[in-house]
């Protein structure tokens, strides 16, 4: 008997009256880091005005940060959700500055 005979042969009912049930998974996001990496491109300046404005960090902030992707290649500048993260990683994009979520 091949497999097709098999599941045509089987009875399925009134599908009307019961239908399955499914459990949900809810995927839990974790945390997820903005992570800004060094480029030859952008100044300090702009790098710390970024910062500041759409990080909200402060001036020390955002100078320590720039400091650190200067010397290190990169440095986690924001961390939340995946959801959260991502307008700020396109705006900090738009301002010509290499960001990723990590």
């Amino acid at each position: 008997m091949r497999v097709y005979d098999r599941f045509s042969a089987l009875s399925l009912g009134d599908s009307t009256k019961a239908k399955p049930e499914f459990d949900v998974l809810e995927l839990e996001d974790e945390g997820s880091n903005l992570v800004l990496h060094n480029d030859d491109v952008n100044t300090f300046g702009h790098v710390i005005e970024c910062l500041m404005r759409y990080c909200e960090h402060s001036a020390e902030q955002a100078e320590q940060c720039a400091w650190i992707v200067h010397l290190n290649g990169k440095c986690q500048v924001k961390s939340g959700t995946y959801v959260d993260l991502l307008p700020v990683q396109a705006v900090l994009a738009d301002q010509g500055l290499w960001v990723t979520i990590e």
